[in-house]
């Protein structure tokens, strides 16, 4: 009996040294497993830092290539609008030329005309003091011409008749009538007539 004892009691023993052993196995499994787990989580934290960061550099990078557009766009906006106000203000300034070079040749003509009229009445005056019938013949011609040339206008606000009266001949490019009591007449721009007093 002191044997089976014995070989009890070295049973009891050794399951509790194997217990020991494995529950120290477990607790030494159990924090390398721990140790994993926190390098992989801190190594999953790292990464997930590091593609956050990436993502800011991305959106910093794309909002810095949008200003970068922005900013070429107005400046090719502002040249369109430079070149439209140099090329406004050239064509104003040609206009402007063009129009002084008109008005020199108008101021030209107008010289030579009354350099003509000039010379005429020189030519004229030298006839007067040449002959003094035919001065009083000039006179007489240039007082019949003047008298033609500007005949007196009456205008009324009569309108132009509806009954036809005779066409008797053309005043200033219009045709003139001559009504049932002799008075000539034309129709003006407005539709009235104007009376010519001779």
């Amino acid at each position: 009996m002191k044997k089976l004892l014995l070989l009890c009691l070295v049973f009891i023993l050794s399951n509790s040294f194997y217990a020991q052993v494995s529950t120290t196995k477990k607790k030494a499994t159990k924090a390398t497993t721990e140790k994993v787990a926190a390098t992989k989580a801190s190594t999953a934290s790292v990464a997930e830092k590091e593609a956050k960061k990436k993502a800011t550099n991305e959106k910093r990078k794309a909002t810095i290539a949008a200003k970068k557009e922005a900013a070429t766009k107005a400046d090719a906006e502002k040249e369109a609008k430079k070149k439209a106000t140099n090329e406004k203000r050239k064509a104003t300034i040609a206009a402007k030329k063009e129009a002084s070079a008109k008005t020199t040749a108008d101021a030209a003509k107008e010289a030579k005309k009354q350099a003509t009229n000039e010379k005429r009445k020189a030519t004229i005056a030298a006839k007067k003091e040449a002959s003094p019938k035919t001065a009083a013949v000039a006179t007489k011609e240039t007082k019949t011409t003047t008298k033609k040339a500007a005949p007196k206008i009456k205008e009324t606000n009569e309108k132009a008749p509806k009954v036809a009266d005779r066409i008797t001949g053309e005043y200033n490019g219009k045709k003139v009538y001559t009504g049932p009591r002799g008075g000539k007449y034309y129709i003006n721009k407005n539709g009235n007539k104007s009376y010519i007093q001779e």
